[in-house]
């Protein structure tokens, strides 16, 4: 199929995810992952190909220690966006204080390629929040 070359044609080594075949447990034709370090995330979306409709079904789901005031890894599902920073201070060439980003995540940047990518082979990205 089309789309499913297309979307794992994305796997080149700029990306900041990879594209895989979904292990059957998975329940997904091909799963997007992505593992943040800095912020101990994970994110994965899982889609399942539904030629019938010519549509992809998309899972998101993250795992990770979302807030400091509870210690372990959370678990959350469903579409939205997260963005995360980190910031320092460094002495410019005028002699003052600056503050320079030194870490930048933002949810869309692994989600946008892949829709993107389906919607330019001609079928429709649906975000999903239940199982399927």
């Amino acid at each position: 199929m089309e789309v499913r070359e297309a979307l794992l044609a994305l796997n080149v080594p700029e990306a900041p995810f990879q594209v895989r075949h979904g292990f059957p447990k998975e329940k997904a034709d091909l799963v997007a992952d992505r593992h943040v370090p800095q912020l101990d995330l994970t994110v994965k979306i899982r889609m399942r190909l539904v030629p019938a409709t010519r549509e992809v079904r998309a899972l998101e789901e993250q795992w990770g220690r979302i807030s400091h005031e509870y210690s372990g890894r959370q678990y959350g599902r469903g579409g939205g966006v997260m963005v995360a920073r980190k910031w320092r201070f460094e002495k410019g060439p005028d002699g003052r204080r600056h503050l320079v980003e030194t870490f930048r995540f933002d949810s869309r940047d692994m989600k946008d390629p892949l829709r993107d990518t389906v919607l330019a082979a001609g079928w429709t990205w649906r975000g999903v929040l239940l199982k399927w």
